[in-house]
Order: structure tokens, then sequence, then C-alpha cells
């Protein structure tokens, strides 16, 4: 719409009417794309910030470390290049916490998904009290490590703990919880799935809730029994909730710490550090007798490595077990 002067008047000239259909300024369209543009990275950038100071300096600092005689008064000495490295690598001690931690990772990750997965499939059925079995499981949780750890140690005592009693109660002989490899890991990664199974579990009780009902129905209509819907349902269901659930666990569990430093009350892994970890060997190194932060950082890199090496090795394993089909209830 637009106006046009009287008859009469000095000027005819057409003026721009006022509206809707206006046209911006092109300084205001740049300014409006710039918006819809660069806001969500905004939004995100306080994370990223963050991470790069409490993360990302410390990793690439450890690095620059583990290149040096670093002492902990003087600081940075002389710079020594990967002869860090090849001191940690020519040890014992390395491989022995090297194996130490991948058995009790194996001990603890795997049967800690498989019961996670089990428990949330049960809490997702029609309980009674839901929310208190559903807030029971995760108490565990936020019991403190150093507690859980004192306890479970005093229930693997060898001579006067209660397994072992209840073990020579029935009849079966003792076991050396703190002098057999096996037992100590054993022993420990109890601890593990102790604090941690609960807390998965509602993981995956999250994840099996957010799967459509329609999907459970149509199995039922179809003539699925409960085991068949688990194993052709729910489990595809839950595979991005694995695969985050496996990577994570892999991450925390290579860098067990806590559980196995209060196992016994020397602290160092036992008599022949048979369950002394990567962690607990950077701890030494660092802040043992011969204190050397250089080949305590080495010992950091190579840890970091190994994580990042075996999450990405999980994590297209998973990935690539899981590709295989959605949902086959009505298969037979």
């Amino acid at each position: 719409m637009t106006l046009t002067a009287p008859p009469g008047s000095e000027s005819s000239t057409r003026l721009p009417a006022p509206g809707p259909g206006r046209t911006r300024p092109a300084w205001r369209r740049a300014l409006s794309r710039l918006d819809v543009r660069f806001t969500p990275y905004l939004f995100i950038s306080p994370f990223f910030l963050l991470f790069m100071l409490v993360g990302l300096f410390p990793i690439l600092f450890t690095a620059w470390v583990s290149l040096h005689d670093w002492d902990l008064i003087r600081g940075q000495g002389d710079f020594v290049g990967l002869e860090n490295y090849q001191f940690v690598l020519g040890t014992d001690s390395f491989y022995k916490a090297l194996r130490n931690t991948f058995s009790i990772f194996l001990l603890s990750s795997v049967p800690q998904v498989i019961a996670a997965i089990l428990i949330a499939y049960v809490l997702d059925a029609n309980l009674r009290a839901k929310t208190f079995w559903r807030m029971g499981v995760l108490v565990p949780y936020i019991v403190a490590p150093v507690a859980v750890s004192l306890i479970f140690a005093k229930l693997f005592a060898d001579e006067s703990g209660l397994i072992n009693n209840l073990l020579m109660g029935v009849g079966l002989p003792a076991v050396g919880w703190h002098s057999d490899a096996l037992a100590s890991h054993a022993a420990i990664a109890s601890m593990v799935n102790f604090r941690w199974t609960g807390y998965n579990a509602l993981i995956f009780l999250a994840a099996m809730q957010a799967v459509p009902r329609e999907i459970y129905e149509a199995s039922i209509i179809d003539g699925a029994g409960r085991m068949r819907r688990f194993w052709s349902v729910t489990v595809p269901m839950l595979r991005p909730t694995i695969i985050f659930v496996v990577i994570t666990s892999t991450i925390g569990g290579l860098q067990i710490f806590d559980e196995p430093r209060m196992f016994d009350t020397g602290g160092m892994g036992g008599a022949s550090r048979q369950w002394m970890t990567m962690t607990m060997y950077l701890y030494e190194l660092g802040w043992g007798p011969q204190v050397s932060f250089g080949r305590a950082s080495a010992v950091a890199w190579l840890l970091f490595l190994i994580i990042v090496v075996i999450g990405i090795l999980n994590f297209f394993i998973t990935r690539r077990i899981a590709s295989g089909g959605g949902p086959s209830a009505g298969r037979r």
C-alpha cells in the first residue's frame, strides 16, 4: 500500500507506507544472521573454556613435564627427552601394574554392565514402591570410596574375614584374599561393582523408559515372551547406551586408585605388588621415596594413551556388534 499526495499539491511523489512488509536495513539483517549462527556456540563455550583450563592444559603440561628432569622444589630441570619413558618401560613394576589394572578392570566392568542391565530391567517392571527401589540401588554410589574400601577389606580379611568364615563354615578352604593375585583382584573388583552397578543401572533404566511402549505391545501381540522381548526388543534398543556405559566404564576402570590403595593398611599394592595398579605406580613415582615428577608424568601419559586406544577399540567393537538390525521380537 502506498500514499499519494492530494491533487494540486506541490509533489505527487509516492511515499513508502510503514508496515510489516517494509525491509530492514542491511546491518540488521547481517546482525540477525550472525546471531543465529554464533549464539549456540556462545551457550556451549563455558564448558569448552573450563575444559581447556582444567582438562586440556594439565594434559599438555604433563606431557611437557614428562620430557624433563622435574623436581618438586626446584621445578623444571634439564631436558631429557624420552629418557623418563625408557626408564618406566624398562621396569618390571610398570608391566605388573599394567597386568593388575587390566585384570581388575575386566573383573569389574564386564559383570557390572551385565548386572546393571538386568537390574534396570527388573526396575522397569511394574513393581510396588518403584521410587524406593530405584533410590535404593543408588545408595552404594553415594558412600565414600574410602569407607567402602575399609569395609570390604575387613570382609575379605585372610584370617578373620566374614567371607572366609562363611567358606570355612560350609567346609570350604579359606581364600588368601591378600596373598593370591587373582583373589585380590576379585575382591577389589567387588568393591567397584558394589559402588557403580546401581549408578549404571539407573542409566540403563532411563534408556529403557525411552523405548516406545508400542514396540513392546506389538511384540506381545506377535506372541513374544518376556525373555524374547528382553533379548529382541530391550537389548537392541539399548545399544547406544551400552556403548556409552562401556566407554565410561573403561575410562574409570583403568584409572582405579581408591579401592586398591585402601585394600590393606600399607597401601602399596601388596607384599609383592600383586594388586598395584597403574595409578598406584604413578603415585609411588610422584610421592614415593625417590620422587620423580618426570617419570610419574611419563606413566600418566602412557596411561592416557592406553585409555584412548582401549576406548577407541571399545567404541568400534561395540558399534560393530550393535550394527546388526533392530528389534526383532516378531522373528521366531
